[in-house]
């Protein structure tokens, strides 16, 4: 098995995780990354696999997938243990949901964020933090009972985790009004194969010269 990632997808990292939680081995390619956060030069298997030339992508013999969703639903099948959707067609359903929102809801107001670093005190970012902010409270109504997203620890902790990496980069973190995701994010953040995915990305930005958040300095020291 072959994943293609980069240093700092947040997409490919998810799939890593995913597969490290399930004891897959597999070769990890990482793509060429420019100071511009653009993949170049644009990696030829990636660009023969993925129409929308984005990593993640995995290679398992003849079968080639991409997009880090469908990656999840593929190892879940493939190495069903430790299971990382939970059992019950209810309860799985929602757990995707929660993925889905990662991904699709939360993930694009950290998007535009990217493009204003330098006007943070914009109406544009302002809205985009406040986004970020209620769907934190949200998903710290979730933790009302439960100390995973989606009941046990699943694929929806993994993308919700990622996903709020890059928002703290770009200055939408969490803060003391969301309590339980903080312990929550601390929960999940101590994972070894989380740690063995995050830290490298920290690593990365810092030799890089550019900002770590302050909850994963600890991993530049290790």
């Amino acid at each position: 098995m072959k994943l293609f990632s980069g240093p700092l997808s947040m997409f490919g990292a998810k799939a890593q995780i995913a597969a490290l939680e399930k004891g897959i081995a597999f070769d990890l390619v990482m793509v060429p990354f420019d100071s511009g956060d653009h993949y170049q030069p644009r990696h030829p298997e990636v660009l023969r696999i993925n129409p929308k030339q984005q990593v993640p992508v995995l290679v398992d013999g003849e079968l080639e997938l991409f997009d880090s969703t469908q990656i999840f639903e593929y190892l879940e099948d493939l190495q069903p243990e430790p299971a990382l959707w939970p059992s019950g067609v209810t309860a799985r359903a929602r757990a995707r949901l929660l993925e889905h929102l990662s991904d699709e809801v939360f993930f694009p107001h950290v998007i535009k964020l990217f493009g204003l670093q330098d006007a943070m005190q914009s109406p544009p970012a302002v809205a985009a933090c406040a986004a970020c902010a209620r769907h934190y409270e949200a998903m710290e109504a979730r933790l009302a009972h439960a100390d995973h997203l989606a009941g046990g620890y699943s694929f929806a902790d993994i993308a919700f985790y990622m996903a709020h990496v890059f928002a703290d980069r770009k200055g939408a973190g969490m803060t003391a009004a969301t309590p339980r995701l903080v312990a929550w994010r601390d929960r999940v953040g101590q994972r070894p194969a989380v740690r063995a995915v995050v830290g490298p990305m920290m690593k990365f930005l810092a030799s890089q010269g550019r900002p770590v958040p302050f909850f994963l300095q600890s991993h530049l020291g290790t």
